[in-house]
Formats: C-alpha cells, structure tokens, sequence
C-alpha cells in the first residue's frame, strides 16, 4: 500500500503551513534527536498583535550540544506570561472562546519540564481535535539511525517503508532527486504559494504566524484556509 512520509523537527505553536504537511502525510515522523539551534522555531513562533507581529519565545536552559528532545525548561514563568499575551491579542477573535478553555489548561494548569513534549502535545492536539487531521505520529528515535543529513532521511524512509517523502522547500539543498528515483521513492515538494487570506485582527494581513492565529481568526473552517483543505495537486 502506498505510504507517503513527512519529516520535520517539532516546532513551537506552528504555522499552517505545518500542519499542511502533517495532514499530507500518511505518517508524520518527529525528528527531535537532531542538534538544537538557536532562534530558530523549535522553541518560539509569531502571533499578530496590537503592536504587530511578536515573538513568543520558550525560554530554553543554557546547554551546549544538546538535542531538541534533551532541551529542558526550568523556568516556568514564561507559561503565564505566554497566555497572558495570547489572551490580550485574540480575545476580540471571533472563535477564540472555543479554544480558550485548551490553552488556558496548556499554560495555567500544566507545567512542562521538556521543549519537545510540549511542542509535540501542541501539534498532536491541534491535529486531531481542531484540525480532523487523522496521521500517525512516529519518532526517529524508534529506529536507531546512524546515516547523517539526506542519507539519514533515505535511511529513515526505507525503515518506515515509504512510498514517496513529502519534503519541505529546504530540503532542495541537500537532496537528491536521482536517489530517490533510483530507490523507487517519489520525491514532492511541498508548495507554500497560493495560500488564501482570511480576516485577521491587525491588518496588514501577515500569512507567516502561528496556527492560533488561524483557528481564533476562522474556527472550524480553518482548513478551507490551508491546502489540506482542497484538492491535492500531483
């Protein structure tokens, strides 16, 4: 049976264009024993303000050479902080009373110790109670790889045994193309053009913001907005 495989590391409240490729996948697979980077995604992404766009950054503890699922949070603070700010920039949103009650659980009634089961218990919900998207997680960690960088995803995919990797546009600088022909795996890429605007608070209208923007912006017809929600492109 065909199997199309999505690899990406997990992200901190991520952006539709995430969770498209999550919901294009038949199996989606955490890539957190990769090296953590500094300001990059893992650890903050972007929500539309009064003050426009703003960071909300994880506060990570200071510790070199350490994977994403071995970066530990000890101070706590930033949770309230977090929903404090959320709930000043979404509260006049249209269905932000729908999913109030989840994040207010998520940063007032929880106390997360690690970046990676935070951001997975953050996709992994937002996948199945907000989004219908029904794809099973998987972890590298499962598999014991050895390979490094595209001989790892190649690696990876045989495991899995994938029929076709749906990659991201970065992936371009570092795969190839001839490989995965010559393994019988089809190589697509995902396409973040074309995607349709919705009314957000704040104009001017910014595509490049977390989720929450979306769902508090257009509640359950959140994916007419995202490609998951029309017709796949071969």
């Amino acid at each position: 049976m065909p199997k199309t495989v999505a690899l990406l590391q997990s992200n901190y409240l991520p952006w539709k264009g995430y969770f498209d490729i999550v919901g294009m996948a038949d199996v989606f697979v955490f890539h957190d024993d990769l090296r953590y980077t500094e300001q990059d995604w893992r650890n903050r992404n972007r929500i539309k303000t009064s003050g426009g766009t703003k960071w909300l950054t994880v506060p990570c503890s200071p510790q070199e050479h350490r994977t994403i699922d071995e970066v530990t949070l000890r101070d706590h603070t930033w949770q309230r902080k977090h929903w404090r700010r959320i709930e000043a920039s979404y509260r006049r949103a249209p269905f932000f009373d729908r999913y109030a009650a989840f994040f207010e659980d998520v940063y007032l009634k929880r106390r997360w110790e690690n970046l990676s089961e935070l951001n997975r218990y953050l996709i992994a919900h937002i996948c199945r109670e907000y989004l219908g998207i029904q794809t099973v997680f998987d972890d590298t960690r499962r598999y014991g790889l050895v390979e490094r960088k595209a001989a790892r995803v190649m690696e990876l995919l045989e495991r899995v045994g994938a029929t076709e990797y749906l990659s991201g546009p970065a992936g371009k600088d570092y795969l190839d193309e001839r490989e995965f022909e010559r393994r019988g795996i089809a190589l697509t890429w995902m396409d973040y053009a074309g995607y349709p605007e919705y009314e957000q608070l704040y104009p001017p209208f910014e595509h490049h913001v977390s989720i929450i923007d979306l769902l508090f912006s257009t509640g359950p017809d959140a994916t007419r907005y995202m490609k998951i929600g029309s017709p796949r492109t071969p």
